[in-house]
This record gives structure tokens, C-alpha cells and sequence, in this order.
């Protein structure tokens, strides 16, 4: 189970609601399991400064790209798949970087740059910087959406 860090939730008060999320070691924010787009932009909303600008941008370029992507978020993480039950990438935040995993990655081509321990995953790691190939990105997303997905 991750630790939690010792940030937590602002307390709600008259203004609104609370603006803080908590943040798991790592600093992945802690969204509670659901389905469809909801949950979804709650976990973008709480990604920890840059990471929110490019989880907009992450989210925005797979919805373009396949407007009938099913979203879910499991295990305080992000999932995009095409059947609303089996799932091709999902999204980590890191401290220092944000992790997309594409669940069937060796099947890419080109794979993305980084190794996974499981038999078929790769991942792509995006920076501070916030720089990727979209590209390339819309390309993977592409392929993934046609591969069976993983079921989670």
C-alpha cells in the first residue's frame, strides 16, 4: 500500500470546496475508483503543478485522437481503453516525472523508450519540461487503441 505524504486535504469552508488534493508517496494524488470522464479530470485537476498542464494536454490529444475512448481511474491512476473494461494506457505521477504506460508497449512501433519489468509493457516518461513528440505519442495511441487492452 503507498504511504501517504504528510501534505493533506485543505478543509472545505464557505468559499468552496477543498483545494488541495492528497498526495501519495511520489506524489500521485489519491482519486477515489470510478468510471467515465469525471474521475478522470479530477485526477488531472489534482496533478501537482506542471503536471496538471501536461495531463490537460495528454487528455485533450487522446480525446481527439479516439473520441470514443472509454477513461476510468484505478489504483489512483488514469486508464484509457476502448470497451470501457480492458485498458491500453495508463498514467503515474512521479515527483520528477510523469509515467504513461502502454500496457502492450513491446508490441509498439517504435516502442516506447523505457523498459518495463512486465512481459509486454513499455512507458514513456515526460519531464518538467513537459516536452514529448505528440507525434509520436498520437501514433502509439493509435496502434494501442487496436491491440486487445489489458483487464484491470
Amino acid at each position: 500500500m503507498a504511504k501517504q505524504m504528510s501534505r493533506k486535504p485543505a478543509k472545505s469552508n464557505e468559499t468552496g470546496p477543498a483545494s488541495e488534493p492528497t498526495l501519495l508517496s511520489g506524489g500521485n494524488p489519491q482519486i477515489a475508483k470510478g468510471y467515465g470522464n469525471e474521475p478522470v479530470q479530477a485526477y488531472i485537476a489534482a496533478m501537482p503543478g506542471w503536471k496538471s498542464d501536461v495531463g490537460r494536454r495528454l487528455d485533450a490529444l487522446i480525446e481527439t485522437t479516439l473520441p470514443d475512448i472509454k477513461k476510468a481511474v484505478k489504483w489512483n491512476s488514469p486508464l484509457y481503453g476502448m470497451d470501457g473494461e480492458t485498458w491500453f494506457l495508463g498514467i503515474h505521477c512521479f515527483d520528477k516525472y510523469i509515467k504513461l504506460a502502454f500496457f502492450r508497449g513491446k508490441l509498439l512501433d517504435p516502442m516506447p523508450p523505457v523498459d518495463s519489468k512486465t512481459k509486454e509493457a513499455r512507458y514513456l516518461h515526460i519531464a518538467e519540461d513537459g516536452k514529448f513528440d505528440e507525434a509520436q505519442f498520437v501514433d502509439w495511441i493509435r496502434q494501442a487503441s487496436r491491440m486487445p487492452g489489458e483487464k484491470m
